[in-house]
């Protein structure tokens, strides 16, 4: 762990220089623990892949200071158990069928795949929420199993649908809202991914994990999923 200044206000705390599974859940522990134990000096977290980006009051504390809590905070609970504490899995329904799954035949070329092949490797992998960003609520999840691990679109959309389920190189994502986007789209879940009732707005966090269930397509409008393109 290192601590370094990025203005007067604002340091940033760096966990690795590798995304992977342990440096996440190191970034889902500083967090909770930043927050909750630092809560009177701290206006701002940032979360993100490898570091957490901590804005502090100068008028409460001062750069030296807020350096010595943040390192006396962080001695605590390892790694592995906090994070059993601290994280949640979600299960995520998805439909992979031909209506939603835009870019499945752009993904079955390019990996060698047959649709059904590349449904279940997506689907049997359980993946960790490494950064929200992009738009509220954008959970970028790792890893994707390398056999569809297929990049971006070379041209995005407009727009891609709501609960839009695609996968960039070794990232796999779900579409909150309807935006611009540049992902291979292969599903579409009707979860709601921004939640209004949380702090952070979104419902998956930074250190969860996620599952995806394969669901047919009845299932999909009976829980309220959408097969136009908004």
């Amino acid at each position: 762990m290192r601590i370094e200044p990025v203005n007067e206000s604002t340091c940033i705390v760096y966990f690795g220089d590798r995304i992977c599974d342990e440096t996440a859940g190191l970034v889902k522990q500083a967090t909770d623990i930043i927050r909750a134990t630092l809560s009177d000096v701290i206006t701002d977290l940032v979360p993100s892949y490898t570091s957490v980006l901590v804005c502090y009051d100068l008028e409460r504390i001062d750069r030296f200071d807020i350096r010595s809590r943040l390192r006396k905070a962080l001695k605590q609970t390892p790694v592995a158990a906090q994070d059993e504490l601290s994280s949640q899995t979600l299960e995520l329904p998805v439909y992979y069928g031909p209506e939603v799954a835009l870019d499945m035949e752009d993904v079955c070329e390019f990996s060698g795949l047959s649709a059904e092949e590349v449904i279940r490797i997506h689907s049997e992998q359980t993946y960790r929420v490494y950064a929200i960003g992009f738009s509220p609520g954008f959970a970028f999840l790792g890893s994707t199993d390398p056999r569809i691990a297929i990049p971006r679109k070379s041209t995005p959309r407009l727009k891609v649908p709501v609960g839009s389920v695609g996968i960039a190189g070794t990232q796999t994502a779900i579409y909150p809202s309807a935006t611009p986007g540049g992902w291979q789209i292969v599903g579409r879940t009707p979860s709601k991914m921004i939640d209004w009732d949380s702090e952070s707005l979104a419902l998956a966090q930074i250190g969860d994990r996620v599952k995806f269930r394969s669901i047919a397509r009845d299932e999909f409008v009976s829980l309220g999923g959408q097969l136009d393109e908004l």
